[in-house]
């Protein structure tokens, strides 16, 4: 009856604010609550700041009314981030807290019975409990919860607790993202690719045109560094279970003797029937990215990734490349912990993005990079109500390096889905000046044949496997030793553009 009674108070609340006031149940809200926000008036809101930052929204600079706005105009999820009072230093500690201790635990039992409490004051008779509002009380290795909270003031009351980091909407999205870019889903094999676009090396496996672009030269690294022992993380849509060469034919033709995991952290649904997805791709991009940083130097025609003797870590976090739901928030959260608990990852590509700023995700990127892993991060995915706008979170963390595409000319010029800006670290050749539409080649979904992606995605993924075969020199470097020597093998380094970073990398001189 609980979850019953939740879910009509969830759907309600949409109901309500949609209809006129006369036409109301007196006791359907409390009287205290006022009308949120039109989604218009929020996306307004969001433009405006975007256009006068030019960087991310921070939901901690809005007021409380956007908040609950937002919350109320999407699924009424929040994340909750909490910590010791009087503590300051949560994010440089992230790593080291032992939440499970009687001082955290008593923090996080504060926040929940005030939230229960709360909750059932405002609505009588919906005998709420913790199990009900709050989705990942039991697996605390983060201090952030998730809540539902349909109430402007229990998130006043929130702020203002010297137990609280920062209360947010998770799942509000802009705008319906039916328009894709070359970074996003749906890619099909490419029966027709000029033989200007690959070379063909032994046994069999296809390079593509923009590995050997003299300003990357990936081919000429590969006498020195194939990525063998270091493991990368891909955090993304998950790989396809129909695509033998990130399956069976992992190991298979040079590349040999590599592991291969595929996990699932997206889940589908409330939580209180909530299902782990599994790691299989249903959108095409994971299994792209997968394909250039470590698809194996195989037989058949296919083609091979930048490091195809690396160690392959794939999630599926997200079911497309923006991270916008509840659910893929928690889904790329969850998978930055796994990575960054995991020993032997050294790499994190992360091609996914949003233009809002997740306080919970920056979490999941603080443990990662404080447990020392290298986070490579796409600038920016074009949709119709992006192409204006700079890079995105989390590509706009100081902890990730951030990464896009240019055309092949003799200027650097982004590539026409790509976002650039003064966080980029490094570009990759990703598009033929001539032809928008020769881009990078990786796998399909299925089958030898290859599929053409651009965009900052790829350039993310491709640099990825370029910093595996840095890394693979020496297993024992650092992550600064690692990207230290990606930017003295850097096109404009010692240098910086605005908009470009340091430039291409030419792995070959980034190997000696």
């Amino acid at each position: 009856m609980k979850i019953r009674n939740l879910l009509l108070l969830a759907g309600l609340m949409l109901v309500i604010f949609s209809c006129s006031k006369d036409s109301l149940d007196k006791e359907a809200v409390p009287v205290s609550q006022t009308d949120p926000m039109t989604k218009a008036e929020i996306n307004g809101l969001v433009e405006e700041t975007l256009e006068a930052t030019n960087t991310v929204f921070y939901w901690s600079d809005a007021e409380p009314r956007v908040l609950w706005s937002a919350s109320v105009r999407s699924d009424s999820i929040m994340s909750l981030g909490y910590q010791l009072p009087g503590m300051t230093d949560v994010e440089s500690r992230i790593h080291e807290l032992d939440l499970q201790s009687e001082e955290w635990t008593a923090v996080r039992n504060r926040l929940v019975d005030f939230v229960v409490s709360e909750t059932n004051r405002l609505y009588p008779g919906l005998n709420a409990t913790a199990d009900d509002l709050f989705g990942n009380l039991d697996n605390q290795y983060l201090p952030t919860l998730d809540v539902k909270i349909f109430n402007q003031q229990i998130i006043e009351a929130l702020r203002e607790m010297p137990e609280v980091r920062y209360i947010e909407p998770m799942g509000y999205t802009m705008y319906d993202l039916n328009d894709r870019s070359d970074s996003g889903c749906g890619y099909s094999p490419n029966f027709n690719i000029p033989s200007a676009d690959y070379t063909t090396v032994a046994p069999n496996a296809k390079i593509p045109w923009n590995f050997s672009h003299p300003s990357m030269n990936i081919p000429g690294a590969w006498s020195t560094s194939t990525g063998n022992n270091i493991k990368v993380a891909l955090i993304d849509t998950g790989t396809s279970p129909n695509q033998s060469k990130l399956g069976s034919q992992f190991n298979s033709g040079y590349s040999s003797g590599r592991s291969l995991e595929r996990i699932g952290t997206h889940v589908s649904g409330w939580w209180w029937w909530a299902s782990n997805d599994g790691p299989d791709d249903q959108c095409g991009h994971g299994t792209q990215m997968a394909g250039l940083i470590a698809a194996p130097r195989s037989t058949g025609g296919s083609s091979l990734g930048a490091a195809y003797n690396c160690d392959l870590k794939a999630f599926r976090a997200t079911t497309d490349v923006i991270i916008n739901g509840s659910s893929e928030k928690e889904g790329v959260r969850d998978a930055l912990y796994i990575s960054g608990a995991d020993h032997q990852v050294k790499i994190i590509s992360m091609s996914i993005g949003d233009v809002f700023y997740s306080s919970t995700v920056a979490d999941g990127v603080f443990y990662a990079y404080n447990n020392g892993k290298m986070l490579l991060s796409a600038a920016g995915t074009s949709l119709s109500w992006t192409s204006w706008y700079g890079v995105i979170f989390p590509a706009t963390m100081s902890q990730t390096v951030a990464v896009t595409g240019i055309r092949d000319g003799s200027t650097m010029q982004r590539c026409h889905t790509c976002h650039d800006g003064s966080a980029v670290d490094f570009v990759a050749v990703m598009q033929r000046a001539s032809n928008t539409d020769r881009t990078s080649l990786t796998l399909a979904m299925s089958g030898d044949t290859p599929a053409y992606v651009g965009g900052s995605s790829a350039a993310t993924a491709t640099t990825a496997g370029i910093a595996a075969l840095v890394w693979a020199t020496n297993p024992n470097q650092s992550r600064s030793q690692v990207l230290q020597r990606m930017k003295n093998a850097a096109s404009i380094y010692p240098n910086r553009d605005n908009n470009f970073g340091w430039g291409t990398i030419n792995a070959a001189q980034a190997v000696q």
